[in-house]
C-alpha cells in the first residue's frame, strides 16, 4: 500500500508559477512511476505529466509541455510538479499518482493516488 499527500496548491494570478509536491509512504518510493493528474469542474480527469522511477524519463500533455516541470527526490519520497506561465484554463484539482508497472499518460494503469491538491489560476 502507498499513501500519497499532494501539496502547494493555491491561488495565483495568470502568468504566476507554483510548485506542487506529493509525499509517499508506506512502500520503496523508487519502485513506483509517478504521475500528475488534473481534473477542471464538469471535465474529465486528465494527464498533465509522468515521470519514471528513476527520474530518467518524463512526459508532458501538450497543454503543459514547456511550461511544467515533472521532478522527484527518491531519496525524500517525493515527486514535483513546477507550474510557470499559469493560464487560467490551467485551474483544477491536480492528483499525483503511483504505478508500479506502468510510466505513461493512462490514468487507469495507476495503482494508487492521492487526494488532489486545489489549483486556482485568476485572469
Amino acid at each position: 500500500q502507498v499513501q500519497l499527500v499532494e501539496s502547494g496548491g493555491g491561488l495565483v494570478q495568470a502568468g504566476g508559477s507554483l510548485r506542487l509536491s506529493c509525499t509517499a509512504s508506506g512502500r520503496t518510493f523508487n519502485n513506483y512511476a509517478m504521475g500528475w493528474f488534473r481534473q477542471a469542474p464538469g471535465k474529465e480527469r486528465e494527464f498533465v505529466a509522468t515521470i519514471s522511477w528513476t527520474g530518467s524519463s518524463t512526459l508532458y500533455a501538450d497543454s503543459v509541455k514547456g511550461r511544467f516541470t515533472i521532478s522527484r527526490d527518491n531519496a525524500k519520497n517525493t515527486v514535483y510538479l513546477q507550474m510557470n506561465s499559469l493560464k487560467p484554463e490551467d485551474t483544477a484539482v491536480y492528483y499525483c499518482a503511483a504505478s508500479r508497472r506502468y510510466h505513461g499518460t493512462n490514468m487507469n494503469a495507476y495503482d494508487y493516488w492521492g487526494q488532489g491538491t486545489q489549483v486556482t489560476v485568476s485572469s
